[in-house]
Formats: C-alpha cells, structure tokens, sequence
C-alpha cells in the first residue's frame, strides 16, 4: 500500500473551485498580508488596552501611577514604531526601539559605566539606585482571539476562492 490515492474530478464547476483554491495556496501572500496588518492591529491595541496578548493587565509603571497616564506611553515612540510586513509564505511585526525587549520580556537593569543609576522621578525628585526591576508587559504575541482571527481571515480567502 503506497499511502496514495486518486480522486476524479468531472463536474466543472467543483473543479474551477478546487483550482482556484489551489491558486490561493500557491500564492499565500495576500493572506499574510492580512495576517501581517491582524497583528500589528492587535499590538497597537495593546497600548491602549494595557493587557498583554496573554489577557492579564500590565502592572500599571510608577509613572503611570503618579501622572495619571498609560504605561509604556509616556511619549509615544514605542507604540509608534509597531509595523509589520509580509512575504510569499510568512507574516511578521514588531517595535523597533532599543528597550522594547525589556518592557516585552522584564529584566533588571544595573549601572555599567557609574557606581549607580539616577533619574528623575515622575513627581519630582530623583532617585539613585544600584539597579532596577522592569516587570514584564508582553505587548507582542498572539492571544487566543488573534489565533481565531487568523484562522478566519484563512477560511474567508479560501471561501471566496472556493465560490
């Protein structure tokens, strides 16, 4: 038994429908592309929502807290740098600045060219510390509502090649 098997397809219009399906999934690149924009949506949203792609809020910053504003926002640049861009056969996006992993994954961070850390605090004042504890605030990733967004933004190119 080779595992192989073969089906006959006379009935025309069933077989321009399964050609065009082929047609889409010889070239996927519309679908990332939609795939592509779904996630740099998402991300975006993420800014204002303040809840990770995991579903649990970000522990509200310092700043945050004091001014009244929304974390990871205080000027704009991070949300801001979020693009994304597609291929034949793969969907990406991202932020672009230097501290974007820090706030995506958490960390510490310690002083490396002066005995300590200053900055000025968001109600005025400054501190100085040997290091400090970022929590993490993923806004990158798929939830579980993106997944089901994907999964029907492939269903609906499909269903409109099939038609």
């Amino acid at each position: 038994m080779s595992g192989e098997f073969h089906v006959a397809v006379t009935d025309a219009s069933l077989l321009a429908s399964l050609r065009r399906i082929v047609s889409v999934m010889a070239d996927p690149s519309p679908i990332m592309t939609d795939i592509a924009a779904l996630g740099e949506s998402s991300t975006r949203m993420r800014f204002r929502t303040q809840i990770g792609p995991d579903g649990k809020p970000w522990q509200p910053s310092l700043r945050a807290q004091i001014t009244g504003g929304r974390t990871l926002t205080q000027d704009g640049h991070l949300a801001a740098s979020i693009s994304a861009r597609s291929g034949r056969d793969w969907a990406e996006w991202g932020a672009n600045r230097i501290y974007a992993a820090i706030h995506q994954f958490g960390g510490v961070i310690r002083a490396m060219t002066a005995k300590a850390l200053r900055f000025a605090l968001a109600g005025g004042g400054f501190a100085t510390v040997q290091s400090v504890k970022i929590p993490a605030r993923p806004f990158l990733g798929l939830s579980t509502d993106d997944v089901a967004d994907i999964v029907h933004i492939i269903e609906t190119r499909l269903a409109a090649a099939a038609a």
